[in-house]
């Protein structure tokens, strides 16, 4: 691709070489391996159980609504802060860091033009751009090198994060500016490991909040499969919910955090040419790129009937869908992408949104907040064509997903470790 931040110094999203882009991903995917997040796991709990006593304190004794989109964003960038150089950013307790949450999300807006009309790189338009978002842009660059700084000032491998997975494979002549590989793999890994899971948390609570009879099943299933909520970690009980599992995938399906398409162009080798990529007959030529968009092939009624219904049974193994039609759908389900570009951070959204819900579902009671702040997040016709589905999530594809909303009442059924909560309830 054609969007890196300084010419020449790619990180593993963008670099197009081959050789490349497996070594780099080698490398960022031992992060967010299901070994490492296994390693993370403590640091990971101790920021959800500061969300927790957060929803809980901002319910209030009454249920005062809360637009979840506010509190989960800051949760998974305290999280992807800790995981990416061991830099706790607090922004879920101390407003300091907030803005480079609006920040990031302009970022995010600059490099999905670039992604999708890649020409407009080259005519250095990105400089005439961040102008007028310069202070956004300023304070997010400052953050990433002040992050970057204060870890190479620490020993290695004094933690467990990116950067200690890395850095001895990168930047070998002890540059960390924003001329570096690191600072290119930090620019993708904070947005990326933020947003999408953020896009996946608000989404599966509006669709629980909207569909009784899933939320039901899944309240069951966590509240009879834990004795207490500090039980809840990654693992045979948690990964044995299988309806939780579901309805993670049947949000992904639905409300894909990165709906977009992500273009990949052919290769222009002596190879390829001897090898044509074919597509329903036609020949595709070296050179060209091609994509296929996620939303639209998740809501095919070829692969998935009834596409726009939010049926989490569909995954589970004993719904009566035969196994041939199983593989159709599995096979066309394709929320990380697939092959040697697919997202290497899977294991992380799943242990992370599995992690958040099934922690939801046991210390809270939640219902859509009533009025019209409850609509939030939903479709409506004044939003125009497509958007019109009021029990339909809606995303707004900037390469990840901007999202507002839902607003929902929680009501404590069991106090929050630490926090002063005392109401007892089942």
């Amino acid at each position: 691709m054609y969007t890196a931040a300084t010419p020449g110094v790619y990180g593993v999203f963008n670099v197009i070489d081959k050789s490349a882009h497996r070594f780099k991903r080698k490398l960022v995917g031992q992060a967010i391996s299901e070994l490492s997040m296994r390693k993370f796991e403590p640091v990971m709990r101790e920021q959800i159980e500061t969300f927790l006593q957060l929803l809980s304190s901002a319910s209030g004794s009454n249920g005062s609504p809360i637009n979840l989109t506010v509190l989960v964003k800051r949760l998974t960038f305290d999280i992807v802060g800790l995981l990416a150089f061991g830099n706790n950013l607090k922004t879920q307790t101390d407003p300091t860091y907030r803005s480079l949450i609006s920040a990031q999300a302009a970022g995010n807006h600059r490099s999905n033009i670039f992604l999708q009309y890649p020409f407009l790189y080259k005519t250095k338009i990105f400089s005439f751009l961040e102008l007028f978002a310069s202070d956004q842009v300023m304070a997010y660059y400052n953050a990433i090198e002040k992050m970057i700084a204060m870890r190479v000032a620490e020993a290695k491998h004094v933690r467990h994060d990116l950067y200690s997975l890395i850095v001895d494979e990168m930047n070998p002549n002890g540059e960390y500016l924003k001329d570096s590989e690191i600072w290119a793999e930090a620019a993708f890994f904070l947005p990326a490991g933020a947003d999408t899971i953020s896009g996946l948390l608000c989404a599966s609570l509006f669709y629980l909040s909207r569909n009784p009879n899933a939320y039901a099943k899944l309240a069951s299933e966590i509240r009879s499969s834990f004795d207490s909520g500090n039980d809840i970690k990654t693992g045979p009980k948690l990964s044995g919910c299988k309806f939780l599992r579901a309805t993670i995938d049947e949000t992904l399906r639905i409300s894909p955090p990165a709906s977009g398409t992500l273009w990949r162009e052919l290769p222009t080798s002596e190879e390829s040419k001897n090898t044509p990529l074919v597509i329903d007959g036609h020949v595709i030529p070296s050179g060209v790129q091609v994509g296929v968009n996620t939303y639209a092939i998740h809501h095919d009624e070829d692969y998935f009937p009834d596409p726009f219904s939010f049926q989490p049974e569909r995954w589970l193994e004993d719904t009566g869908i035969s196994a041939s039609r199983k593989q159709i759908m599995h096979n066309a389900f394709v929320p990380f992408s697939i092959g040697t570009r697919g997202c290497a951070g899977k294991a992380m959204a799943y242990a992370q949104s599995s992690l958040v819900l099934a922690s939801i579902l046991w210390y809270f009671d939640f219902e859509v907040a009533p009025g019209e702040l409850g609509k939030l997040g939903g479709g409506n016709s004044r939003l125009g064509e497509g958007r019109e589905r009021e029990n339909e999530y809606q995303l707004y594809d900037v390469a990840s997903a901007v999202h507002d909303g839902p607003v929902l009442v929680f009501h404590p059924r069991t106090k929050v470790m630490g926090d002063p909560v005392s109401q007892e309830r089942r």
